[in-house]
């Protein structure tokens, strides 16, 4: 990964569509949020990424609908299919990833918890992205820091192997 010293933080650098009210879903009627089209065209298979408009994308964080993103105005929608990379967030058998600059998949923290008592990740994480070491605009579906979606887990994993 690429240290951006222009971006303080990826948590604060990924920047919502501000121009479209949050719009539901059409598939499951359940509100997304929003996304940068930059994050699309980084992640939408080759094929499709030309079909790619400059704004107005949601990203449908419904565990169980194959609806990744969706533009309501134009009734647009990508599917799990379209994308180049598996989204975590939508899957349930290995790898679900929750972190995409970093590689870090539920199951690696579960590993380490079940033979440690405790994950490294989270701390590694939060460093790394304090310096700028992350791209979370362009590698992670959602378009957002990942960090919350890794220290949840690691709760999750601490209780599951609790000793």
């Amino acid at each position: 990964m690429k240290n951006n010293p222009k971006q303080a933080s990826c948590c604060q650098n990924a920047s919502p569509q501000k121009a479209h009210k949050a719009l539901a879903c059409p598939v499951n009627g359940k509100k997304g949020q929003t996304v940068s089209s930059k994050t699309l065209r980084h992640l939408i298979k080759k094929d499709r990424v030309h079909d790619v408009k400059d704004s107005g994308y949601y990203f449908c964080k419904t565990a169980d609908c194959d609806t990744v993103y969706y533009h309501p105005e134009s009734g647009q929608c990508f599917q799990k299919e379209d994308l180049k990379v598996r989204v975590g967030l939508k899957e349930t058998e290995d790898p679900v990833w929750l972190c995409y600059c970093f590689e870090i998949s539920k199951k690696m923290i579960e590993t380490e918890v079940d033979k440690t008592g405790q994950s490294s990740f989270g701390i590694h994480l939060h460093s790394e992205v304090a310096i700028g070491n992350c791209d979370c605009e362009t590698l992670s579906p959602s378009g957002r820091c990942c960090l919350g979606e890794v220290l949840s887990a690691e709760k999750e994993a601490q209780a599951k192997f609790a000793r």
